[in-house]
């Protein structure tokens, strides 16, 4: 069968009017052949009633129940075998295995079980029409329960055919889910990717130009001669903005860096009242430290607090990875001429420790000095003279 009369079978079947059509053919050839082959009244009822309620087996499935069931009552009810009867329930079976309205064990055990109760109105009739039937236990008396055996094999093998079309369905759904979650996955990877390309464009042609801008202005007004006061406010003002600028830009990057469901940009961002927090937590690993704090808390920009904070700690995680054990002193002054100043500094690794095996291939250093830069200051690192490292941070906020 090509490929086009596949699609063209499978559409048919897949229609809704199919099962109505299908049970209706079926009703009307039990019909003919009732009115051909006369039975009892319990034979018509079972036939028309089997054939009949195929036509709900997709919009209510369990009905599937009923049509083998009269099946097997109106075969039950003559001697002669109807092949509507025989249709009717062959789809009936296979109908309960495709849409598995009960396990296809009990389905199957409760077909045999009809069965068998089939044969014994048979072996009874046969009886009373003074036909030769063997006691049981006697030679060939087996014989007679041929008809159950036969039965039962067809009822397996029509449930079966369904249990494994609907398998096949299943999996090939599940195929297809799988599929297209991994198409949305790679097109989610794509976008992160071509937003972190973005961003990466975006740091590498505009950062460095605006970092200038602010550094220039903010030069000007102490290498400019015979600068009015209106001109030192403007260069000010071009430095303000270019920081501004600046710290929008980070938050831009921020955006673009971060997964869709990575809900870290609507949480607050640590302050300098945080500092005292994030000194516990080193303490709470086993390290020592302290926080001294000189000079009167000032509100300072997000940007500012932001990097201050996390220079801090990059530099506390630097200690635990290079000087285990060490003391560390986090010290902060808010100087009066608008500029924070920041140290951390410890004295060496303990006695006996072990520093951490991949200290110094990471980029700490280099993620706190352009933390720095970002708000217009410096940073500086380095081996204390008396044993230890210091960072060591100036943060200026403005002018006076």
């Amino acid at each position: 069968m090509s490929t086009s009369l596949q699609r063209r079978f499978r559409a048919w079947i897949a229609a809704p009017a199919y099962p109505w059509a299908t049970g209706g053919v079926l009703t009307a050839g039990a019909v003919t052949e009732l009115i051909v082959i006369p039975g009892s009244v319990t034979t018509t009822v079972g036939v028309l009633v089997s054939a009949a309620s195929l036509m709900w087996r997709r919009s209510f499935p369990p009905v599937a129940v009923l049509t083998v069931a009269a099946g097997l009552l109106g075969f039950a009810g003559d001697v002669n075998l109807y092949l509507s009867i025989v249709a009717s329930g062959l789809v009936g079976c296979y109908s309960l295995g495709r849409h598995r309205v009960l396990h296809p064990a009990v389905t199957v055990a409760g077909g045999a079980l009809g069965a068998l109760c089939v044969n014994v109105v048979h072996i009874n009739t046969w009886s009373r029409m003074e036909l030769p039937v063997p006691a049981l236990w006697e030679q060939g008396s087996l014989s007679l329960f041929a008809e159950s055996f036969l039965l039962t094999v067809v009822i397996f093998g029509a449930v079966m055919m369904g249990d494994a079309v609907r398998s096949r369905e299943e999996t090939r759904t599940e195929r297809n889910l799988a599929q297209a979650q991994l198409i949305a996955m790679e097109r989610q990877q794509a976008a992160e990717a071509e937003r972190a390309a973005i961003a990466r464009e975006l740091h590498d042609i505009v950062s460095h130009s605006v970092s200038m801008i602010a550094v220039q202005a903010e030069s000007a007004t102490y290498t400019t001669p015979g600068l009015t006061p209106e001109g030192r406010e403007g260069f000010q003002q071009i430095a303000a903005t270019a920081r501004s600028s600046m710290a929008e830009l980070r938050r831009l990057l921020g955006v673009l860096r971060t997964a869709p469901g990575d809900t870290a940009l609507t949480a607050p961002q640590p302050t300098l009242d945080h500092l005292a927090e994030l000194v516990e937590q080193h303490r709470a690993v086993g390290g020592v430290a302290e926080l001294k704090v000189t000079g009167e808390r000032v509100a300072l920009p997000a940007a500012w607090e932001l990097s201050a904070y996390r220079i801090t700690q990059e530099a506390l995680t630097n200690a635990r990875k290079h000087a285990p054990g060490a003391r560390t002193v986090v010290e902060l002054d808010y100087g009066a001429d608008r500029l924070l100043t920041l140290r951390v500094r410890d004295d060496g690794p303990a006695p006996g420790a072990r520093p951490d095996p991949g200290s110094g291939t990471g980029h700490g250093l280099t993620g706190m000095r352009e933390r720095a830069a970002l708000v217009g200051g410096r940073l500086s690192a380095g081996v204390r003279p008396d044993g230890g490292f210091l960072v060591e941070a100036e943060l200026p906020w403005g002018t006076g």
